[in-house]
């Protein structure tokens, strides 16, 4: 038997391929990695799995009929070779191009479908779109497009929110109380966008608790912090975080124990805030007694909460599913407030974060130098660009005008959607709705690995290769490694890779010179590491050539002798250093979100109720809905994996219920049953648990969305039953956390 070791990384962390006789069979954990995930075993059922797209594929209906019925399990897809498929595809975006311009193609991904910054999807549907003229693209991401919008009109920046916040070295020297509003779920930090050497939450976590740091878990689930953390638990009622926030507020503005003078310094439009708080501007007096009905909270837990954060160093840090809600902006705004009303934004191991707990890497400590990256270039159709929680509403209302960031945009007319990594029937909201949008363009080409709901529902679908299958670069700016994605097999059937695919398309429209700049992808590889090195050099960490780091597996860069601070030259002068804002300073109160006039989101942090939540009047479903990352998957990839089953309740999705409100349903632990609302219905097991707040159902995302013949969701795709609403007018993001819902008991 011939053993062969090659070196590669995956979202979920860097591993060696160990293949056998030229067969993938297992994925052995990196040597420097404390905490490796368990996603790893699921690698060579995914690379050999029976739903691998093996071969260029057509929809029959498109071919012979150019129909657009593309939405049913129906589909009957004809295999044929390359060079039809491709003369297929590069003919209809010559059309749509010719008849409508940039504005009526589509270039979507979602960036999640390889590690590798070469055969990065996102990138390199972006780019052969944009060289060869320009396409409607996507601002933002699901994952924190509120706060991406919002955060520079507040602090100057959306950096922090990628994970650039205060280090966790800073946190276990100086903070006292930690508040980790939203949790600190160890499930999210087996991921990195990019990859990553070390997933090192579970580290820094104990570190801070052996340094006697208190830590606070404010949400509707317990298990959102590890049980060994022993934080305390203070349960919130759904999409209420900033009614409690602003109780907190109260109190200490009404105790004298928040900080004027850092207010007066460092902070603009305060003023208007207190008033607010205090009643002046609406009559209505923000106090415990006030947030304690909404977010189920008692008044003196609340103000217990504001005597802990009073006059001590602490960290506020913010998961990004809070923003990931109707009014997700409020509660990110008023906890920067908050962080500055108790003098802490810029202090050691203080202030405010953003992610932690959302994603591996937010906070470790690592140098001042970018990743390796292979950039899109310009796109000459960028003022078509929408939101990417909007890409259903776009669809079905071409020409109909929305709001965003302070201007009025409007939907342009797409006749065919490009896609090249990412499932949007995972990540997009109210999938029925995203049924009817997607049967609305001419054409729908996809670049995908496995017959996804996606490649399910495509006109054209191109094979193509998996991680292991291919050569590329592997980096993430929240990780202090770069690893050779070294290829380990030969490719599955006739897949190949997205640069090859794109190239031989650009070669087919004319402008392959333009997407390529002369280089084949090894030319890249060296071109984009080399670049990286480069710039690592120059900012004194030297890094091996390329042949040697190719040979080695990978580099690194070192810990950082000087812990980060978020803001912290801002802090020591504000006036030498002042914020990219108008004011130069923190912005509780903005002129400028103010002067745009947005009802849902005003000039300064409100109280605003979303449309579903469970203070509802009268509202018809009881139970609100909060779906999570899965612990067994990253998002919907190796959804049909053998090692998820163990999560599995009875062979169902679980979903975790109160004891008590599982009873006053006739529902007992292990039972399938049925969620539902008036946007539609999915099946889940169910799964008992006194950690979750009555009146809260939480369920995994990730399923392969399958419904029957009468829309029920078979697999268990909570996306079926959410929302799908801009989060406000001003940042247009995903609201997919606003859910309520009913659920029953069904026969097995």
């Amino acid at each position: 038997m011939s053993t062969q070791r090659f070196s590669s990384v995956a979202h979920w962390g860097a591993f060696t391929a160990v293949v056998e006789d030229g067969r993938f069979v297992r994925a052995e954990p990196f040597e420097r990695d404390p905490a490796p995930s368990a996603m790893l075993d699921a690698m060579p059922a995914m690379v050999y799995s029976d739903k691998r797209v093996m071969r260029p594929a057509v929809r029959r209906e498109w071919l012979e009929k150019r129909t657009r019925e593309r939405s049913g399990a129906h589909n009957e897809f004809v295999e044929v070779d390359w060079g039809t498929a491709l003369d297929l595809a590069a003919g209809e975006i010559r059309r749509v191009r010719e008849q409508h311009g940039p504005q009526g193609l589509f270039g979507g991904s979602y960036g999640w479908s390889s590690a590798g910054r070469v055969n990065h999807a996102k990138t390199l549907v972006r780019r052969f779109l944009f060289s060869g003229g320009g396409c409607v693209d996507q601002i933002g991401t699901y994952s924190f497009g509120a706060g991406q919008t919002l955060l520079p009109h507040i602090i100057g920046t959306a950096d922090p929110i990628g994970g650039k916040v205060t280090s966790w070295a800073s946190i276990v020297k100086h903070c006292k109380v930690f508040v980790a509003f939203g949790g600190l779920a160890l499930r999210n930090a087996q991921i990195t966008s990019g990859g990553g050497g070390e997933h090192s939450l579970p580290v820094w976590l104990q570190r801070c608790k052996e340094a006697g740091i208190r830590f606070i878990n404010i949400g509707p689930n317990r298990n959102d912090c590890p049980d060994w953390l022993e934080a305390q638990w203070i349960p919130l009622r759904p999409g209420t975080d900033t009614a409690l926030m602003l109780a907190v507020a109260h109190e200490l503005v009404t105790s004298g124990r928040h900080q004027p003078e850092y207010l007066a310094r460092y902070t603009h439009g305060y003023g208007q805030l207190e008033a607010y708080v205090l009643g002046a501007s609406d009559g209505i007096a923000k106090t415990p007694e006030w947030a304690s009905p909404i977010c189920g909270v008692p008044a003196a837990d609340i103000r217990a909460l504001a005597d802990t954060l009073a006059g001590t160093c602490s960290m506020l840090s913010i998961a990004w599913s809070l923003q990931r809600a109707h009014r997700g902006e409020q509660p990110y705004w008023m906890c920067v407030t908050l962080a500055a009303m108790l003098g802490q934004i810029g202090v050691p191991g203080g202030g405010v974060a953003f992610g932690h707990g959302s994603s591996n890497g937010v906070g470790i400590p690592r140098p001042e130098v970018g990743a390796p990256e292979m950039a899109p270039g310009h796109n000459p159709g960028a003022a078509h660009n929408i939101p990417v929680a909007r890409m259903a509403d776009m669809l079905l209302a071409p020409g109909e005008q929305y709001h965003f960031n302070g201007k009025l945009c409007t939907y342009p007319d797409v006749r065919l959607v490009c896609w090249a990594g990412g499932n949007p029937y995972h990540h997009h909201q109210d999938l029925n709705r995203l049924n009817r949008a997607w049967n609305k363009p001419e054409t729908v080409i996809v670049n995908e690995s496995w017959w996804t709901p996606t490649a399910r529902r495509a006109d054209i679908v191109f094979p193509v290769t998996t991680t292991l299958e291919r050569n590329d670069i592997g980096a993430s700016s929240r990780d202090r490694f770069v690893f050779a994605m070294q290829r380990a097999i030969a490719p599955v059937g006739e897949a190949r890779d997205d640069y090859a695919i794109f190239r031989a398309l650009a070669a087919r429209l004319g402008h392959e010179e333009a997407f390529t700049e002369g280089r084949d992808q090894a030319q890249w590889l060296r071109h984009v590491y080399d670049r990286y090195a480069s710039i690592a050099a120059s900012r004194g960490y030297p890094q091996p050539d390329f042949d040697a780091w190719w040979a080695h597996g990978y580099s690194e860069l070192p810990e950082p002798e000087k812990d980060f601070v978020l803001f912290e030259s801002f802090y020591a002068d504000p006036q030498a250093n002042p914020l990219k804002t108008p004011s130069g300073k923190i912005e509780i109160g903005s002129d400028k979100i103010a002067a745009m006039g947005y009802a849902d989101c005003p000039g300064h942090p409100v109280w605003l109720a979303p449309d579903e939540w469970l203070g509802s009047a009268g509202a018809e479903y009881p139970l609100h809905l909060m779906t999570i990352q899965p612990p067994d998957k990253l998002h919907s990839q190796g959804a049909f994996a053998p090692s998820v089953q163990q999560y599995k309740v009875n062979g169902r999705e679980a979903v975790r219920l109160n004891p008590r409100d599982a009873k006053a349903r006739g529902i007992a632990n292990g039972d399938p049953v049925r969620l539902y609302n008036r946007r539609g219905a999915c099946l889940g097991g169910a799964l008992l648990d006194e950690a979750v707040l009555e009146g809260v159902a939480v369920m995994a995302t990730g399923a392969w969305y399958a419904p029957d013949a009468d829309g029920l969701d078979v697999n268990g795709n909570p996306n079926v039953l959410a929302a799908d609403r801009g989060t406000s007018s001003l940042t247009q993001g995903c609201a997919a956390l606003s859910v309520l819902v009913q659920i029953e008991p069904v026969a097995a």
